[in-house]
């Protein structure tokens, strides 16, 4: 199993537009943060973990050109709002399936009407397989698939558990027994949006707490936004194993 970060900035990226800030004004690659996607290549199967506003940029610094599937973790536009730019994989490959809360499913039908369009459709727009999930496992041709349940503040998210690997990301609570599907990976992934705590998501005590509880074999940190600091300061800071993931970074794990 192949795992390219795609994107591992929070909503706005980093730099944000306009801002003085230290760390957007850093000449470090790797203080420059598109949003947060991953994509993880096993079983000879290429799937996306969230599309949002660079997917098209994503794609085409990965030199992407298949995309099996897409998973959604929730319906915020830094996830989601990418979904046109699937439009030369459809063009190639046909309907790309979509995998995601049926409450996640109703926000893109009305978000993007004209690609869920029945009749009178534009000949242009691509089609999507529709795949609605429940918190229960699933599989995608030979690739089974765990939905973990957290809360984004009071906004239902999934993670998803694919073998050894999982990746949560927008989570700031979670409860035990979901916690318990996590154990045993050798990678996880979390968000740890910033230093001071935030009502929505981990920061990076909270994200800190976490990887301990799973102690997963190696972690890696994402959905970062300017204020968690510099990149190569925070990582210095880091426990060995917990790693401050990067955009275009890629990781392997034993299949």
């Amino acid at each position: 199993m192949e795992i390219t970060f795609l994107g591992t900035g929070t909503s706005q990226g980093i730099p944000i537009i306009g801002s003085n800030h230290p760390v957007c004004l850093s000449e470090n690659p790797k203080d420059k943060r598109l949003r947060v996607s991953v994509l993880v290549k096993t079983h000879d199967l290429t799937i996306v973990i969230d599309c949002g506003p660079d997917f098209r940029q994503q794609m085409l610094a990965n030199k992407v050109d298949r995309v099996d599937a897409i998973l959604y973790t929730h319906e915020h536009s830094d996830h989601t709002i990418g979904l046109d730019d699937i439009r030369p994989y459809f063009f190639k490959q046909g309907d790309i399936p979509v995998f995601a809360h049926q409450r996640v499913m109703n926000s893109l039908r009305k978000r993007f009407d004209y690609i869920f369009a029945s009749e009178n459709k534009y000949p242009g727009a691509p089609s999507v397989r529709e795949h609605v999930i429940e918190n229960k496992p699933f599989k995608f041709k030979d690739v089974h698939i765990m939905p973990v349940n957290a809360m984004h503040n009071r906004l239902q998210v999934f993670g998803f558990r694919i073998g050894d690997f999982a990746y949560l990301t927008d989570v700031k609570t979670i409860e035990e027994e979901e916690a318990k599907k996590l154990k045993g990976v050798d990678v996880l992934v979390v968000n740890a949006l910033r230093i001071e705590a935030h009502h929505s998501h981990f920061n990076l005590e909270e994200a800190l707490e976490f990887i301990e509880k799973i102690n997963p074999k190696r972690a890696y940190l994402t959905h970062i936004s300017h204020m968690l600091g510099f990149h190569d300061e925070v990582q210095a800071s880091l426990p060995k194993n917990i790693f401050l993931a990067y955009d275009n970074l890629k990781i392997n794990l034993d299949a």
